[in-house]
C-alpha cells in the first residue's frame, strides 16, 4: 500500500472509531468546489493545470440503491493550445467508503464513462461501485467525439490528427492526468486520501487498465482489466487484414450464413466439455472445418452453404496473421478471432457486420471495420478522405515508418510487472472465450509474456487470469454465457486482506447458471450433477 494510502487508512478508521462516515467526518460541501483549480504542480504529466467546471450535490437510484453524491465536472487543460482539453467527472458519494475507482472507456473513447455503471462482467445482484461508497472518476481520454464525424461516439478516430490529444488516448497519458487530478480533487472534497485506489475497465478500458500497472505502478492498489486490446496497433492491422478480404466480391457472408456457420460450430464443439449447453468450454479441442459446408462447385448457391470466397474470408479471420516487416514495438502479428470456436460473429455490430465493407465504409459493417476505416483516416494518413480500404497493411509501401512510430504508443506489451508486485498490486485479469471484437487468444499471449517474464511463482503472487467460455465482448447482444462475478469484492480482500481469490464462480447473469472461474489455461469440464451447478464441473488442462 502506497505511504498516502496508510494515512487515509487510519484517518478512515478514526473517523469508524467515532461513529462517523468518512465524507461527514470531512466536512465535504459539493458546491463549494464549483470554479476549483486544479493547479499544474499536481498533476506528473505536462498541462496547463485544470478548473472545475460544475459541482452539484444529486440524489438518484444507482444500482438499485438511493445514493446522494457530489458530482464534479473539470477540465483538464492542453500544453497545445490547439488541442482540446480532458474532460472528466467525479461523483464523490455522501457515505463514502474511503475507497476510490477510476473507470476506462472504450473504443477511441471520446465521452466520459458512466460512473453509475458496474465494472466488466459485473454482478447484477451486488451494488455498482459508487453504490458501495466508492468515490469514482473517469474522462473522455482527452478529445470530445464528434457525431458530424461518426454516430457513433466510440468510433470517432478525428482527435487523432493532433499529437497531443493522440498522445493522450493511445500512449495513455490522459489517464494518469485525470488520476493525479482526480486525487487533488478527492483531498478538497473530503479533506482525506483514499485508502485504496482502484481501476477497471473493459476492452480500451482494459487495455487502459493495462497501461498504468505498466507505467505508473504505484498509482493503483490494484485492477481488474477485462478484455484489454492492449496490442492496440498489432490488432488494428489485423482489422484491416480482414476487412479488406471481406471486401472483396462475393466473400462477404451475410447474416443467414453467419448464423449457418455458428450453428454448425456449435453442433460440433458444444459436447466436448462433457455437456451439450450451446458453450464451448474447451474451444483449442474444436477442430471444426468450415469446408463442410461449402456450395456445389465453390459457387455462391445460396444460405444453405458457403462459397469458396466466404471460407476464404471465415479462415482468414479465425487465423493468425504476421506482417512481413518490423515495427518499433516489436509486435509481429495477431493471433485472430476464434470464430471456428465458439465465437458468435452474428452480433451485428461487433461482429462480421450485416453488410460488406466498402467505400464510404458503411455503419451497417462490423465495428473492427469501422475502427480500421477511422485508424487509417486520423491515425496512419491523418487525411479524412483516404481510402482505407485501398491501404494494404500487408504492404504499406510509404506508411511503414508511421505505422512504426504509432506501434510504440499503442502497442502496450511491456511484460515485466515486477515494479507493480513489489508496490503490492493486485492484477484481475478477465476474457471471454467466445469474444467477436478483441481477441482471447491476444490475452493468452500477454499473460503467457508475463509469465515468461516473472516465472509462475511470482505471476501468481499477484495476478489471476479468467477465461470464461460462452462469454462475448461486455456481454453485447445475446451472448452464449452472460458472465457476471464480484470481482470488486475479490479485488478488496485480495488488496487489503490478502485473501487471493479462492474457487470463485462465474454466474450467467440471465438465468443463474453457474461455473467454476478457472485460471488460465484451466477450463470447466462438465463431471455429473446438477448441470447448472458449478460443483458439477471441475477445472480441467
Amino acid at each position: 500500500m502506497r505511504i498516502g494510502g496508510i494515512l487515509a487508512a487510519a484517518t478512515a478508521l478514526l473517523a469508524s472509531s467515532m461513529s462517523v462516515r468518512p465524507a461527514e467526518a470531512a466536512g465535504i460541501r459539493c458546491e463549494a468546489l464549483a470554479g476549483t483549480a486544479v493547479p499544474a504542480a499536481v498533476i506528473s504529466l505536462p498541462t496547463n493545470g485544470g478548473r472545475v467546471t460544475s459541482a452539484s450535490q444529486v440524489t438518484e437510484t444507482v444500482g438499485g440503491r438511493s445514493v446522494t453524491y457530489c458530482r464534479i465536472d473539470a477540465s483538464l487543460f492542453p500544453v497545445d493550445r490547439s488541442a482540446p482539453a480532458i474532460g472528466m467527472r467525479l461523483a464523490l458519494p455522501r457515505d463514502w467508503n474511503g475507497r476510490s475507482m477510476m473507470f476506462g472507456g472504450g473504443g477511441f473513447n471520446g465521452t466520459v464513462p458512466d460512473l453509475r455503471a458496474n465494472v466488466p462482467f459485473g454482478p447484477q445482484d451486488r451494488p455498482v461501485p459508487l453504490a458501495r461508497g466508492y468515490a469514482m472518476y473517469a474522462s473522455d481520454s482527452g478529445h470530445q467525439a464528434d457525431p458530424t464525424k461518426h454516430p457513433i461516439a466510440s468510433l470517432d478516430g478525428s482527435f487523432a490528427v493532433n499529437d497531443e490529444a493522440l498522445r493522450n488516448f493511445a500512449a495513455g497519458d490522459a489517464l494518469k492526468k485525470t488520476h493525479d487530478a482526480a486525487q487533488f480533487l478527492i483531498r478538497q472534497g473530503y479533506r482525506a486520501q483514499p485508502a485504496q485506489v482502484y481501476f477497471a475497465g473493459g476492452s480500451t478500458g482494459g487495455r487502459e487498465a493495462l497501461a498504468v500497472v505498466q507505467r505508473w505502478p504505484d498509482a493503483f492498489d490494484g485492477v481488474i482489466s477485462a478484455y484489454p486490446a492492449w496490442n492496440n496497433l498489432a490488432e488494428a492491422l489485423y482489422l484491416g487484414h480482414a476487412t479488406r478480404q471481406l471486401a472483396q466480391p462475393g466473400a462477404f457472408p451475410g447474416p443467414e450464413k453467419q448464423t449457418l456457420l455458428y450453428d454448425r460450430v456449435i453442433q460440433a464443439c458444444d459436447g466436448l466439455d462433457g455437456l451439450t449447453d450451446k458453450v464451448v468450454s474447451n474451444p483449442e479441442a474444436c477442430r471444426f472445418a468450415p469446408e463442410q459446408l461449402r456450395c456445389p462447385d465453390g459457387g455462391d448457391s445460396g444460405p444453405s452453404c458457403l462459397s469458396d470466397r466466404q471460407i476464404a474470408s471465415v479462415r482468414t479471420i479465425s487465423s493468425p496473421w504476421k506482417w512481413p516487416y518490423k515495427v518499433a514495438s516489436g509486435e509481429q502479428g495477431y493471433p485472430g478471432f476464434p470464430f471456428l470456436s465458439g465465437a458468435d460473429m452474428r452480433t451485428p455490430l461487433l461482429g462480421f457486420g450485416t453488410t460488406a465493407p466498402s467505400t464510404p465504409m458503411p455503419l451497417t459493417s462490423g465495428y473492427g471495420m469501422q475502427y480500421w476505416d477511422q485508424w487509417v483516416r486520423y491515425f496512419l494518413t491523418r487525411n479524412p478522405g483516404h481510402d482505407s480500404l485501398a491501404l494494404d497493411p500487408e504492404r504499406p509501401g510509404e506508411w511503414l515508418d508511421r505505422i512504426s512510430r504509432l506501434s510504440e504508443l499503442q502497442d502496450l506489451n511491456h511484460a515485466d510487472l515486477r515494479a507493480f508486485s513489489r508496490s503490492g498490486g493486485k492484477l484481475l485479469l478477465l476474457h471471454g472465450a467466445a469474444d467477436e471484437l478483441v481477441s482471447h487468444r491476444s490475452t493468452n499471449d500477454y499473460y503467457e509474456r508475463v509469465t515468461a517474464t516473472m516465472g509462475e511463482r511470482g505471476t501468481k503472487e499477484f495476478s489471476r487470469y479468467y477465461l470464461v467460455p460462452g462469454a462475448n465482448h461486455a456481454n453485447f447482444g445475446t451472448p452464449a454465457f452472460a458472465a457476471a462475478w464480484d470481482s470488486v469484492t475479490a479485488l478488496e480482500q485480495w488488496s487489503e486482506q490478502n485473501r487471493a481469490p479462492n474457487a470463485p464462480v462465474v454466474t450467467d447473469a440471465r438465468d443463474g447458471r453457474a461455473r467454476p472461474l478457472c485460471t488460465y489455461p484451466l477450463w470447466p469440464k462438465y463431471q455429473s450433477g446438477d448441470p447448472d451447478s458449478a460443483g458439477s464441473f471441475t477445472c480441467s488442462r
